[in-house]
């Protein structure tokens, strides 16, 4: 199997399945001299984690119990990255192997099972495998790293992703513009249930995702990325486009099917000169013009799918009722992945 490695110049490679010893990740191209943050690190990897409660103690996530305990292999010195390939891994320690040997006969509608072992011939049914959602804990080690790094290269940059839409409950125009003019952080988001930043709605999507998870439903949504503090210049203006690289980056997340850049969809209903009047709002374009960012924010919206462990499988295993809530940090990982290639590639774009 190839294709394991992402990047240009920060290359992450992922490694591990969802039921074998660890999960890992392989940095290459991090400078030396970029302060090590394993706080920050050990951060990020607690907001991935299943665990989620609502204000009645049920949980809306998966009830998969790991602890998530980094390891640091190598590249790092007296808190200090050493340019060298930093390695970095999670052991698994709460697989339950067993509920898998129906599915290796019988693969899972909505799943990878079938289409893995189509491909590869033989393949690992437990948890899905490579396929599974558990990989992502690999990304979020690199997305921290990708962080720390942008801290020096460009500090005051941040990624903040919040839940748009679960299910049928969405936020609304009046909500969106009260986030849109005040500073949004991880944290604040964090203090919501599900992620969803809506007092008017949080019993109604905790209720949703409570009830869903008894009765093995499952929920779409729509998760919305907000990058500030970005440099101009990032991004290469023919085959990585700072959109192309983004839209890969979310779209190479299990679960994820569409992504939208600025006004997304709506453009093709636009009138040019209106669209383009400098008059109107300058986030249409989404902070990328030309494939390279302009120092605005950049804002995705990325759609989810619902969850494929449904009804009896969802009641016999431990699935998350709706992936929205903690796929946001996995793609806030993502986006500074991302951001992290182009800030070093950038600086070799001229004297």
């Amino acid at each position: 199997m190839g294709a394991n490695s992402f990047g240009q110049r920060f290359v992450m490679t992922t490694f591990g399945e969802s039921h074998g010893p660890a999960l890992g990740v392989v940095i290459d191209g991090c400078p030396a001299g970029v302060p090590f943050d394993e706080a920050l690190l050990r951060s990020e990897l607690a907001r991935r984690r299943p665990g989620t409660l609502t204000g009645r103690g049920e949980s809306i996530t998966s009830a998969r119990a790991e602890s998530d305990e980094p390891e640091i292999l190598s590249g790092v010195y007296q808190g200090m990255t050493l340019g060298t390939p930093i390695a970095m891994l999670v052991r698994n320690q709460d697989a339950r192997s067993l509920d898998y040997q129906q599915i290796a006969q019988t693969p899972r509608i909505g799943h990878a099972d079938d289409v893995w072992k189509s491909k590869f011939g033989h393949a690992d049914p437990r948890g899905g495998g490579r396929s599974s959602g558990r990989e992502t804990v690999a990304r979020v080690m690199a997305g921290a790293v990708a962080q720390m790094l942008l801290g020096k290269l460009c500090p005051g940059l941040s990624v903040c992703g919040f839940a748009r839409q679960i299910g049928p409950l969405a936020l609304s125009d009046q909500e969106l513009g009260t986030l849109e003019h005040e500073p949004l952080t991880a944290h604040q988001i964090d203090a919501f249930a599900a992620r969803f930043p809506s007092e008017r709605l949080s019993k109604e999507v905790t209720e949703l995702l409570v009830s869903a998870k008894q009765e093995g439903r499952s929920f779409g949504g729509l998760i919305e990325l907000w990058i500030d503090g970005a440099a101009q210049n990032w991004g290469q203006p023919v085959f990585h486009k700072l959109k192309a690289d983004l839209a890969q980056a979310m779209l190479s997340v299990g679960a994820t099917s569409s992504v939208e850049l600025g006004d997304g969809v709506e453009v093709a209903s636009a009138e040019g000169s209106s669209f383009h009047s400098q008059r109107e709002r300058p986030l249409r374009y989404g902070g990328i013009r030309g494939g390279i960012s302009t120092g605005e924010r950049i804002v995705l919206r990325v759609a989810c799918k619902p969850t494929a462990s449904v009804l009896h499988v969802a009641k016999a295993g431990r699935h998350d009722p709706c992936i929205v809530p903690r796929a946001i940090p996995v793609l806030e990982s993502m986006a500074y992945v991302v951001l992290a290639d182009h800030a070093l590639w950038q600086r070799t774009d001229r004297l």
